[in-house]
């Protein structure tokens, strides 16, 4: 099973987050910062069972384009679904991997949008 990385410094917003996926999908883990995740990122073992990070458009430390850019520098084949303040698709998310949501979104539409990244991370590495 995939492990879900959660880039979020809010606590109660992460809590609500990982509770309704780790139900769903089961591994979920969660960072303060870009940096942290970056960290985890740089570890085989983690990097290997990863299947999803999801994060703030504005994660605390590195911007968000710029930690999306690391991330696919990185792990150019893992899937990143940003959450924003609206639904306008700020620049710096063009990659095919990246999907860019407002954080709005409701808790079926995150699990559908889960789902379907994971299983197309699936894919493509299989």
């Amino acid at each position: 099973m995939a492990t879900i990385l959660i880039v979020d410094d809010d606590p109660l917003q992460a809590s609500l987050m990982m509770s309704l996926l780790g139900r769903q999908f089961g591994n979920v883990c969660r960072v303060n910062d870009a940096a942290e995740a970056l960290c985890l990122v740089e570890q085989p073992e983690f990097a290997g069972k990863l299947g999803l990070v999801i994060s703030r458009h504005h994660p605390p430390g590195i911007g968000g384009p710029a930690f999306v850019a690391e991330l696919r520098a990185r792990m150019p084949d893992l899937p990143v679904l940003v959450l924003g303040a609206d639904s306008a698709i700020p620049s710096g998310y063009t990659d095919e991997n990246v999907v860019y949501l407002p954080r709005s979104i409701g808790g079926q539409k995150m699990i559908a949008v889960t789902s379907q990244m994971l299983a197309h991370h699936k894919n493509a590495v299989a």
